[in-house]
């Protein structure tokens, strides 16, 4: 990074000292993964000087034979990977994804069946303080207050209520696998659209370790980056019959000129998401959540749902008398980070919360294992018990910088 380092250099120390944080922290947070050097190199590239407004044979502007191979590129990788009839790769983001969906398929003030915020599902799920929430009337279905899952028989109770015209799966922080096939049945016996949000499990459902919901789902929206562990960035896959509505609302709906070096990242990530080295890469990410999550229960912590069957985890703090803020704080200074969460029925603010959420894709980048996975649910109970123990505390750093220093 030598000419940031001379044009800007208080951007590149700053840089750096993210790098730094990186390098020496445990990171656990579910959405997010370390790319690799091939991404970095990808959109960090010249392909971000070029404007591309429309799509590949129908762009806006000109000089774009290129670029129009790139997108082409990334479109049949994706497509490969998740077995999917159209793809639309210019999203950039998730949240972005999810609003051209709504916009293609609903009228404003239309209704969409959702998860809830506090019981699993997105901010773009219908959140009133997202703009899915102020345009469109969500309705919302949650967990099961005994087994922590998914309620079906609430979510069909409230399609056949409120006769949405579309009903959204898929969560950002549920820890189990999603019944996609139930959820079709509901959508057909009212007449609705199916979408699935599968940000979080993209990595899993590419390597075969989760359902994939691309045979059942009208529209399925992702991110490229938290497991499938690229670029960050957005995607929609649609079936053939819904390609041009998808496209007239990305653009040019709610975006203007799509960020081609990014799209190439994109590509990138879906070439290594297509190797027996990632199919690897997923299982480790799901054994390592399975035994971080026995080790905990281990120790005392209570598990939303009991346990986990993809890449994350809900811990609820409550036995334990501290908050989800207060915690997050704590783990922050022994260098662990994790998020603050809301659990099912939640009893405190979302600024506040009674749990965190905890997930493994990151440190298995790394090449942490099974037995680094119980050094850490060591360190996060030593943390949580002796949270006003400064000494202890900074003990538990050095600990937890000299397990870093090894990866």
């Amino acid at each position: 990074m030598s000419y940031v380092e001379k044009v800007d250099p208080e951007i590149f120390n700053l840089i750096k000292e993210e790098e730094k944080r990186q390098q020496k922290n445990v990171e656990l947070i579910a959405s997010e993964n370390f790319v690799s050097k091939a991404v970095l190199e990808a959109a960090g590239s010249v392909l971000t000087n070029k404007y591309a407004e429309g799509y590949p044979g129908r762009r806006y502007y000109g000089g774009c034979q290129v670029v129009d191979k790139v997108e082409n590129l990334a479109i049949e990788r994706a497509r490969k990977i998740f077995d999917a009839e159209y793809v639309n790769v210019q999203p950039h983001s998730g949240s972005q994804a999810n609003q051209a969906v709504y916009f293609a398929m609903v009228p404003p003030g239309g209704t969409i069946l959702a998860m809830d915020l506090t019981h699993g599902g997105h901010l773009t799920h219908g959140s009133s303080v997202n703009l899915s929430g102020k345009y469109f009337n969500f309705i919302h279905y949650g967990v099961n207050r005994e087994t922590e899952t998914i309620d079906f028989d609430q979510v069909a109770e409230l399609a056949e209520k409120y006769k949405p015209e579309l009903i959204v799966a898929g969560a950002s922080a549920y820890p189990r696998i999603i019944d996609f096939e139930k959820f079709r049945q509901i959508a057909d016996d009212i007449g609705a659209y199916f979408m699935v949000d599968m940000a979080h499990i993209a990595g899993l459902v590419a390597a075969g370790f989760h359902p994939n919901p691309v045979p059942f789902a009208d529209f399925v929206t992702t991110t490229t980056h938290k497991t499938l562990r690229g670029i960050r960035g957005g995607m929609i896959i649609c079936k053939e019959e819904y390609g041009k509505a998808i496209d007239k609302a990305i653009f040019p709906g709610v975006q203007g000129g799509p960020l081609m070096h990014i799209i190439a990242a994109k590509a990138v990530t879906f070439k290594e998401a297509h190797s027996p080295e990632f199919k690897e890469y997923q299982k480790q990410v799901i054994n390592n959540a399975r035994v971080l999550a026995d080790e905990l229960k281990n120790y005392g912590f209570r598990l939303v749902s009991g346990g986990t069957d993809n890449h994350l985890m809900l811990l609820d703090l409550t036995n334990k008398g501290i908050t989800g803020k207060d915690a997050e704080s704590a783990l922050d200074k022994v260098g662990i980070t994790v998020n603050k969460n809301t659990i099912p029925f939640e009893t405190k603010s979302p600024f506040v919360t009674s749990g965190i959420r905890i997930g493994t894709p990151a440190v298995t980048t790394r090449g942490m294992k099974e037995e680094e996975m119980k050094l850490i649910a060591r360190y996060i109970t030593e943390t949580i018990d002796n949270i006003d123990n400064d000494d202890k505390l900074l003990e538990i750093r050095e600990e937890v910088y000299q397990l870093t220093s090894s990866f």
